[in-house]
């Protein structure tokens, strides 16, 4: 393509419309497993504990009928439940109720207790749904904090079954189904509004894509709070007749093997999660945890959320290939709740990772060079669309770029949300990006890409860029080289940002957690192995460097390194 713009290879539709917990109802899936809970809050190593379709119908249409007379049709509804079967029937419940689900989590002790408490300020659900063992912090949540006060607060395993709820939700496509709080890597969290339409959109569209039916299982831990764990552990398979497996974060934290142990001997199975996933599971998982697991039947393993480094891809692939894992499963991928979530996607084909000369780049060129080269940049392709179109765009101009430029990611298709809620000026900013010559408006991501060769290639987040002497520098490739410059600096919990000297002349710093397991290493010392080879890699000199203890640098509620955040924390409050 002449300019840098990248459509799907089919279109994708969802036919007659039916809503999502329509397909809950059909007869011949009444029988079969349809969400299997693993739970390892009761027993480590891990209870099953399964519903069947007939099951969960049963219990969603109950919660509807007892939302039907607390709320009517469109009434928010917060899911502030456990990562357990309750939250299935209880999010879904509220989209066959046809009232606006907002999926929350649970008010345990959380370094994310004041987005739980903005999110319900910011839409003030009428209704509460949550589960008895969380009921009294729930109850807490609701008479401590200077949150709206709901009508009613219900344990959805508590209810009784009640078939009165028709089988057909009273929803058309363009009504809300649920707004999906952004993680606010850059900002504060906003509900995006994903209708009935956009939902089924982008599950039909990741069917699409990885080829998912009934004989697939999604397998995984992302948290259904997120996108990325709502879509593809509980949307999807309700839309395609998948099984879901899952556990919670912190299962998975505790135990990495477990997710592991989760997709072995398991024929056609997808799951996904952030990079850091991955590199944790390297490290964290032993020879002795790998005996005896079978990956030959992981179909697909979507890599999202957060940059993915072609070196993660390589680790995994050396560490459980021997365990039976294709290399060509592992799927870098490209998504945004503004989305719904999936965007792009890597084919059958795997990773595709492609070196770019840096210098280049930071003048918004993607030059090709040789593995290898010196001041080469490798980077992992996002992959291509299903069922919408990407565009690379001039921030400014508006007008789409050439290929191999660098630009602003522009998204147009079925599956975007209409907009945030109550938010008129942020949505219009986000949501109405214009192309010159060309009708319609597009997603405006706030990401950086191009395309090569037809794949999306994503640099970096344009509110993160960090511009010294009129050159870009991505705040993940800084951090990137600062992990590797000494062995005391934890992986992954590096924070790179602007900042700005006395003489007002835009630099980097760059905050750092010390390792748990790092010892007394000389903090100077440090801080002159990271400035030199940042200085080496990047041609930058930092203006300043910070060592803090673990868990000192924030990170969002999806995972990610909250560089606002930590720009707040440790340099703007000094």
């Amino acid at each position: 393509m002449s300019l840098a713009a990248t459509r799907s290879p089919e279109t994708v539709e969802t036919g007659g419309f039916r809503p999502l917990t329509s397909y809950l109802f059909d007869g011949a899936r009444a029988k079969r497993t349809a969400f299997t809970f693993l739970d390892y809050g009761s027993d480590p190593e891990g209870i099953a504990r399964t519903v069947t379709w007939s099951e969960l119908a049963e219990g969603v249409r109950s919660v509807a009928a007892e939302l039907g007379r607390v709320t009517g049709r469109g009434g928010r509804v917060a899911v502030l439940a456990p990562q357990d079967l309750s939250y299935v029937t209880g999010f879904l419940g509220a989209l066959h109720a046809g009232t606006v689900a907002v999926p929350l989590f649970a008010p345990e002790v959380s370094q994310h207790a004041n987005r739980l408490a903005g999110a319900l300020a910011d839409c003030a659900p009428e209704v509460w749904l949550t589960s008895q063992s969380a009921l009294a912090q729930v109850r807490a949540l609701a008479e401590d904090h200077a949150v709206p006060m709901p009508k009613q607060i219900i344990a959805v395993d508590a209810l009784e079954p009640d078939s009165t709820f028709p089988d057909v939700a009273p929803v058309g496509p363009d009504d809300p189904a649920y707004l999906q709080y952004t993680s606010g890597s850059t900002r504060e969290p906003a509900g995006a509004v994903i209708t009935h339409h956009a939902l089924l959109s982008n599950a039909r569209q990741a069917e699409t894509a990885f080829g998912i039916d009934e004989s697939w299982t999604m397998a995984g831990w992302i948290p259904f709070f997120h996108d990325m764990g709502l879509v593809q552990l509980l949307a999807e398979p309700v839309f395609s007749g998948a099984r879901s497996v899952f556990m919670t974060p912190f299962a998975f934290v505790m135990r990495p093997v477990r997710w592991l142990r989760a997709l072995s001997g398991v024929h056609n199975v997808l799951s996904a999660a952030p990079n850091f996933a991955f590199d944790y599971a390297v490290r964290k998982v032993k020879a002795a945890e790998r005996e005896g697991l079978d990956l030959s039947g992981v179909r697909v393993l979507v890599n999202g959320s957060e940059p993915v480094r072609p070196a993660t891809i390589a680790a995994f692939a050396e560490t459980f290939g021997p365990y039976g894992f294709d290399p060509r499963a592992h799927r870098p991928s490209y998504g945004l709740a503004e989305a719904t979530v999936f965007v792009t996607s890597t084919g059958t084909e795997g990773p595709t990772v492609t070196s770019f000369d840096r210098a280049a780049l930071a003048e918004d060129r993607g030059v090709v060079v040789a593995d290898g080269t010196p001041g080469a940049l490798a980077l992992a392709a996002a992959g291509r669309p299903v069922g919408q179109s990407v565009r690379i765009v001039h921030p400014e101009r508006s007008t789409v770029l050439a290929e191999g430029r660098v630009g602003e990611i522009w998204v147009d298709g079925p599956n975007i949300a209409t907009g945030y809620w109550q938010q008129p000026g942020r949505s219009a900013e986000t949501f109405g990006g214009r192309l010159d010559g060309e009708p319609g408006s597009w997603l405006r991501t706030g990401d950086l890409g191009l395309i090569h060769e037809g794949l999306l290639y994503v640099t970096g987040r344009r509110k993160d860029l960090i511009i010294i002497d009129g050159r870009n520098h991505y705040p993940q490739d800084i951090e990137a080289t600062v992990e590797r410059a000494h062995p005391a600096i934890r992986r992954g919990h590096v924070a790179a940002f602007a900042v700005t000297d006395a003489s007002g002349a835009e630099g980097a710093a760059v905050v750092a957690e010390r390792g748990p397991h790092a010892g007394e290493a000389d903090e100077a010392g440090i801080a002159r192995a990271v400035r030199r080879a940042v200085s080496a890699t990047h041609d930058v000199k930092l203006h300043g460097f910070r060592l803090v203890a673990p868990g000192d640098v924030p990170r969002t509620s999806s995972g990610k390194i909250a560089r606002s955040a930590a720009r707040r924390r440790h340099w703007d409050a000094s």
